[in-house]
């Protein structure tokens, strides 16, 4: 059971064909700089940079199976197998500086075909490079200035989970280690999930079961593509954080169907699927989401958001609340973060090796130091 497996931050972890040094994740980022979906120079420093800095397991920004499925027209995307390559340069890369590569696969639904946040939350006309038809699993928009969705039918239900199998068959050609889902936030396929946004009286919407459908099919299709040993995540967001909508109960119902369907790991946030809701955000303030999914279901759960502090990020782990710590704006401020807190909690951690005179003469090792070791940068 996962709640047995009690560890510190920069304990080791074993999860299917690999094993984490640390329990320090990059999470997912929207980084907007993708041209139709392609990932470039931008992409490979800033994962590249945190993988360098120190974090075990380096995500890629929320990936589109579709090219209607992308948040804004600047996404990254894996719906054509001209994808592969550039990403395949940044997983080696990553692989180069002793960090594991995964990448989550997502589809926006009613979310999509929005800009950039730094031009303003604003739909993207077509002569922008937006389109005309977003998708839901009901015709209910997020907010009065998104896009009016298209109720999906069964046959565009079954276009996105093929193609989310097609972006899983791609992301073994470029090399990734792990796939997360993105069943979170409020994009296409928590919309499913929720009573709030799925209105359904099909066999995809009214009942758990029936919500659950959809998500299952995804994970399944991946699955038939993704070596069995390797790791799939599935992120979440564990409540709604508004009345009559997605809660911890269903989180943990979820959980449990999961890890039936070979989910390794359930990356546990919050949120994100309708505007104006009061979220008590505060450091660790989702935690004890991911400590609840952990302790009913024995799953592995990561989590995320406003964790900044070393010893923090050290506590969640040591008091069983994740196995995982996934960081984002952090690593934003400070790409080398997990360097500076193996620092900070007098733990070794290996360097890159053209950083080893600014790391005071650490080592590029995790085994204890040799003799001949502390006498070359003695002299260095």
């Amino acid at each position: 059971m996962a709640a047995d497996n009690v560890a510190s931050l920069f304990a080791p972890l074993e999860i299917g064909n690999i094993t984490l040094p640390n329990r320090i994740v990059v999470s997912p980022m929207c980084q907007y700089s993708s041209e139709d979906g392609f990932a470039n120079d931008w992409h490979l420093v800033h994962l590249g940079s945190r993988a360098a800095g120190g974090a075990s397991l380096v995500i890629t920004e929320a990936t589109a199976v579709t090219a209607e499925g992308r948040i804004s027209p600047r996404d990254l995307g894996l719906w054509k197998d001209e994808h592969i390559i550039p990403l395949k340069r940044i997983v080696d890369f990553l692989h180069g500086l002793g960090a594991f590569a995964g990448v989550q696969l997502a589809h926006a639904g009613r979310k999509a075909s929005m800009s950039p946040p730094w031009m303003g939350e604003r739909i993207m006309a077509v002569e922008e490079g937006g389109w005309d038809e977003v998708v839901a699993p009901s015709p209910i928009p997020f907010a009065p200035h998104y896009k009016q969705p298209t109720q999906l039918d069964e046959a565009g239900i079954k276009r996105i989970v093929e193609a989310f199998a097609q972006a899983a068959r791609r992301a073994v050609l470029a090399g990734f280690d792990v796939i997360e889902i993105h069943a979170a936030h409020g994009y296409l396929l928590h919309e499913f999930l929720s009573p709030l946004s799925n209105h359904r009286s099909d066999t995809y919407g009214s009942s758990l079961e029936n919500r659950l459908r959809f998500l299952m099919q995804v994970v399944d299709a991946v699955r038939d593509w993704w070596p069995e040993e390797k790791p799939l995540f599935v992120r979440i967001s564990a409540t709604d954080w508004a009345d009559a909508g997605w809660n911890v109960q269903s989180s943990i119902a979820l959980a449990a169907q999961l890890r039936l369907r070979k989910v390794d790991l359930i990356d546990v946030s919050s949120g994100g699927l309708v505007p104006g809701v009061k979220i008590p955000v505060g450091p660790g303030y989702q935690t004890h989401f991911s400590e609840q999914i952990r302790r009913h279901t024995g799953v592995l759960t990561g989590t995320v958001g406003m964790i900044t502090e070393p010893a923090q990020a050290d506590h969640i782990l040591r008091t069983g609340q994740a196995d995982l710590v996934l960081m984002a704006r952090e690593f934003l401020r400070d790409p080398y973060w997990a360097l500076h807190a193996a620092d900070d909690l007098g733990q070794r951690i290996a360097w890159p090796v053209q950083y080893l005179r600014a790391a005071g003469g650490a080592v590029p090792s995790r085994e204890p130091i040799t003799a001949d070791e502390a006498e070359s940068l003695r002299l260095a």
